[in-house]
């Protein structure tokens, strides 16, 4: 295991730069050797979500059961705008939902992205983990799977996300037709953009059950206004998400093209194979992304990404960890005593 000064050496080799000495925090509750636990890791939003995770795990639940039925309840919250149900919509206002989900005892997986009209995506792509051969649908074919098997459509758009939709389209330009509110007297319309921060939020959500297997599932709305037809990295499979049942579990949340471009989960569970923490492993991808971040129009002036990503993993005996680019951002978990909320260790302090 690396010591923080040999950490702190190699980061700054990678080029990431100083490292605030805060953003390595000691591991949650370290085991004793030999040890392991029952435990549940979840993005900032999913505090309700580890709590019926943990709940089932409890009562003998496999651990995809568990947190499909927890990130359940987020999809369902109209006033969570990042996830399912009132989530934010494409440019053209329609929401286009991904999900994604791993089993570690089978190692099988299922997906779906740009899924309309149904509320719980991540139902949908254990069906199709469960009742198909393939890993990902998309689209109208993922719709229609989810038709022919029960699901309902509705529609999700609530008066909320479209209020705020409305609000971004009418701000976005000066050179369109479309216009908000104003008085007789107002000059420059449509042109205030830069005041709204289109969200990238998302929910991840990672379980170790009392049989010591692990799963995970990601889900989102995507990135708010997105071109339609655009997916990020949730529902892809090694990127949004992955678990090895031998290793461990990783997921994120963030900007999803940095994900993609770096296979971020997979890396991070490759990094726990190796040895490292759950913590170390979190921030050694938050470094490659960092690396790899050469587009001048992603950087801010002092260098670093103008964007912010969050990684969470486990590892296989439960032990917990997770980072993020910028100070900040929080992580979730429930370690068989209660549901906790935390700051993610990070490179960068904001």
């Amino acid at each position: 295991m690396h010591s923080r000064r040999e950490f702190l050496k190699r980061a700054s080799a990678a080029g990431v730069g100083a490292l605030t000495v805060s953003a390595i925090t000691p591991s949650l509750s370290p085991l004793a050797a030999g040890e392991s636990r029952s435990v549940v890791i979840g993005s900032g939003n999913g505090l309700a979500a580890v709590a019926k995770a943990m709940e089932m795990i409890r009562d003998g639940a496999d651990a995809l059961d568990a947190v499909v039925a927890g990130v359940n309840i987020v999809e369902d919250d109209p006033n969570d705008m990042t996830v399912g149900y009132g989530g934010f919509p494409n440019e053209d206002g329609v929401v286009e939902l991904d999900a994604a989900v791993m089993h570690g005892p089978t190692h099988r997986a299922g997906a779906v992205a740009s899924l309309r009209n149904i509320k719980n995506p991540s139902k949908v792509a254990k069906v199709v983990m469960e009742r198909s051969d393939h890993v990902l649908l998309v689209g109208e074919g993922a719709l229609r799977f989810a038709r022919v098997h029960g699901f309902k459509e509705e529609d999700l758009l609530t008066d909320k996300a479209r209020a705020e939709w409305l609000k971004w389209k009418e701000n976005l330009s000066t050179h369109d037709d479309w216009l908000p509110a104003h008085t007789p007297e107002t000059k420059d319309i449509g042109s205030v953009y830069e005041a709204y921060v289109r969200s990238t939020g998302t929910i991840h959500c990672s379980a170790r059950d009392l049989k010591g297997n692990i799963s995970c599932v990601t889900t989102t709305s995507g990135l708010a206004y997105k071109i339609p037809g655009r997916v990020g990295d949730s529902p892809i499979i090694g990127a949004g998400l992955y678990c090895d049942n031998e290793v461990g579990s990783a997921g994120s949340t963030g900007r999803g093209e940095a994900n993609l471009v770096n296979c971020s989960s997979v890396m991070i569970v490759e990094f726990m194979r190796q040895g490292k923490t759950p913590e170390q492993a979190c921030l050694d991808a938050c470094k490659r992304i960092v690396d790899h971040n050469v587009m001048r129009r992603l950087k801010k002036d002092d260098g670093r990404p103008d964007f912010n990503v969050s990684f969470y993993a486990m590892n296989k005996r439960g032990e917990l960890g997770s980072a993020a680019l910028y100070s900040g951002a929080m992580f979730t978990f429930h370690d068989g005593a209660t549901a906790q909320r935390k700051e993610c260790a990070y490179l960068f302090k904001r």
